[in-house]
C-alpha cells in the first residue's frame, strides 16, 4: 500500500534529489512521506485489532476515521502538487501514480459501498453499531404550550382517524441514514476507479522500469494483493505474482545491494501470494506421501524393491555348500587322524 517501505525509501530519495530544482515538489514529497509513515502504523494497528476482535468499539471507529482522513489528505496533496509536475521524471512518475492507486486501495478496503472486505466501515455490524446509538431527549425549557400528558383531549375525531391511515413515513431524499464516515468521504463504489488506476500504474512501470526494479515489484505486489482482497480474483492474483517473479529472474540489468535486498523481500512476498488460497488438502497429501505405508501411491513400488533385496540371499546361500567342499573336508580329517594317534 502507500505505507510500503520501498515506497517510503523512494519518497525520501526522490524528494532529496529534486530539492534544488523544485523546492515545492520536494516539500510535498516529504509531507507525503511523513503521512505514509503515520499511515503505516495505523494500518498495522487496524489489522491487528480486526484480527483479534471482530466487534467494533468507539476506539476502532476513531482509528478507521483517522486512516480514511490520512488517505484523503495524501490523495489531495498528490493530485494537486505532485502529479502535474512528474512528467520529466521516470521513477517519480511511476511512484506518484502508484501512490494514487494505493490511496484508492485503502478507500476500497475501509470505506467502499457496497463493502468488499471485512475491514470496511460499511459492513452491517459496523453500520448497526453506529446507527443504534440512542439519541438523547431534549429538555423542555417551558416555552411550549401546556398540554395534557396523553395529548388526546385536543385531537378532533378527524385527526385521530387520519393517524391510523397509511404506513411509516420515510425521510425525504437525501436525508436518509448516512455511513459513519460520510463527513470525511462520500460513500460510493471506489473499486472500478482503483482497478483502473492500478492498471495504469502497472503499465507505466512495465514501460519505464526493468523487471527487477524494486519500484516495479512494489506496484505489482500491491496490485496482486488488491486483486485477491478486493476484486476476489484469486487466480488472477496468483498469475500476476508468478509472472512478476519470472520477470525478476529474466532481468539482466544490474542493481545495487540495497535494491537487491528489497527485491529479495518482495520476491518472497510474491512467492507467498502465488500460493495464497490454494487447496491445503492436496499439499497435505503430498507431504504424507513420503512416509511408507501411508498412501496407495507408495505401496506399489515397495514390493519390487523388497523382492530384489530378498532374491540375492537365495542365490548366494547354495554355493557355500557344494559336495566338493564336503569331500575336501573329509580328506583333511583323515590326514590329520594319524598325527593325533
Amino acid at each position: 500500500m502507500a505505507s510500503s517501505e520501498v515506497d517510503q525509501k523512494f519518497l525520501g530519495r526522490l524528494a532529496k534529489a529534486v530539492e534544488h530544482d523544485n523546492p515545492l515538489l520536494a516539500s510535498m514529497l516529504f509531507k507525503i512521506l511523513g503521512l505514509s509513515v503515520n499511515l503505516s502504523q495505523q494500518l498495522v494497528l487496524a489489522r491487528k485489532q480486526r484480527r483479534r476482535d471482530q466487534s467494533i468499539s468507539p476506539q476502532t471507529l476513531e482509528l478507521y476515521f483517522h486512516i480514511i482522513w490520512l488517505s484523503r489528505e495524501g490523495l489531495v496533496m498528490l493530485e494537486q502538487y505532485v502529479l502535474p509536475v512528474v512528467g520529466q521524471y521516470v521513477e517519480l512518475k511511476v511512484l506518484a501514480y502508484k501512490l494514487r492507486a494505493s490511496f484508492y486501495h485503502i478507500f476500497v478496503l475501509f470505506y467502499n459501498q457496497p463493502p468488499v472486505s471485512v475491514m470496511g466501515l460499511s459492513t452491517p455490524e459496523i453500520a448497526g453499531s453506529s446507527s443504534n446509538e440512542p439519541t438523547p431527549p431534549r429538555a423542555d425549557k417551558g416555552k411550549e404550550i401546556a398540554r395534557d400528558d396523553d395529548g388526546t383531549s385536543e385531537r378532533s375525531p378527524m385527526q385521530s382517524a387520519h393517524l391510523h391511515e397509511g404506513g411509516p413515513v420515510g425521510p425525504p431524499p437525501g436525508f436518509g441514514p448516512q455511513p459513519p464516515a460520510a463527513f470525511l468521504l462520500p460513500p460510493k463504489d471506489y473499486l472500478p476507479v482503483a482497478d483502473e488506476y492500478f492498471r495504469y500504474a502497472v503499465a507505466l512501470a512495465e514501460k519505464l522500469l526493468w523487471g527487477s526494479h524494486t519500484l516495479r515489484l512494489s506496484v505489482k505486489t500491491e496490485y496482486s494483493a488488491f486483486l485477491y482482497e478486493c476484486k476476489h480474483d484469486f487466480e488472477g492474483s496468483r498469475k500476476l505474482a508468478k509472472d512478476t517473479i519470472s520477470d525478476v529472474y529474466e532481468a539482466t540489468e544490474g542493481i545495487d545491494n540495497d535494491m537487491f535486498s528489497d527485491a529479495c523481500e518482495l520476491v518472497t512476498v510474491l512467492g507467498k501470494m502465488m500460493k495464497r488460497g490454494l487447496n491445503t488438502g492436496s499439499s497435505s497429501r503430498t507431504k504424507t506421501s513420503g512416509l511408507p505405508g501411508q498412501t496407495s501411491e507408495i505401496a506399489p513400488p515397495q514390493p519390487p524393491s523388497t523382492q530384489l533385496m530378498s532374491t540375492p540371499p537365495r542365490t548366494t546361500v547354495p554355493p557355500p555348500m557344494p559336495p566338493s567342499t564336503a569331500a575336501s573336508a573329509q580328506v583333511m580329517r583323515t590326514d590329520n587322524m594319524p598325527e593325533f594317534i
